[in-house]
């Protein structure tokens, strides 16, 4: 028997034609859906495709396609909405994602804050050409490389600008 003939036999609630065209299918469909869901879904999925098969037999027409393409249609479809079910899942509440983070403690923040006065105050004492050399650097993440270009410099004066800069500012920051 084709699957033509399984299908109107199927539509007709035939058992027997129905586990043929489940031996004939199952594997096929199983092995589609497993090329972008894990095995264990890709069999749910298979279940639910069969399924839906023995509901929808009646509405197959075979003027508008083969019995496989009708089959591989309800099979991505199927795979399509087990793909959206799960990527609308409810989030878990004890995620840490979702877990408020705890307030900074004042004493944090000040020292924070007072850190970070340090550090500014610390910028605007160094010289002008270390200064230049570590904003292009830091603030807009251009390469030592990048920083010689721009700046008509050697990259070897780069270098010892940015080492010479980052030795003043840890002197300089360090909690009194």
């Amino acid at each position: 028997m084709d699957d033509h003939a399984l299908l109107l036999a199927i539509a007709g609630k035939d058992r027997e034609a129905y586990a043929e065209f489940f031996r004939r299918f199952a594997p096929r469909i199983k092995g589609f859906l497993a090329q972008s869901l894990s095995h264990n879904r890709a069999d749910e999925i298979t279940q639910e495709v069969l399924l839906r098969v023995w509901r929808n037999a009646p509405s197959y027409d075979p003027a508008r396609a083969a019995p496989s393409t009708w089959v591989f249609a309800i099979a991505r479809n199927a795979r399509i909405d087990s793909l959206r079910r799960t990527a609308r899942a409810a989030p878990e509440p004890d995620d840490p994602v979702w877990v408020p983070a705890a307030a900074e403690a004042p004493d944090t923040a000040a020292e924070r804050k007072a850190a970070s006065e340090r550090l500014h105050t610390a910028l605007a004492q160094l010289p002008e050409d270390q200064r230049v050399v570590l904003e292009h650097a830091y603030l807009k993440g251009e390469t030592l490389s990048q920083i010689s270009e721009t700046l008509q410099i050697p990259l070897g004066t780069v270098k010892s600008r940015v080492r010479l800069a980052i030795q003043r500012l840890r002197g300089s920051v360090k909690p009194s």
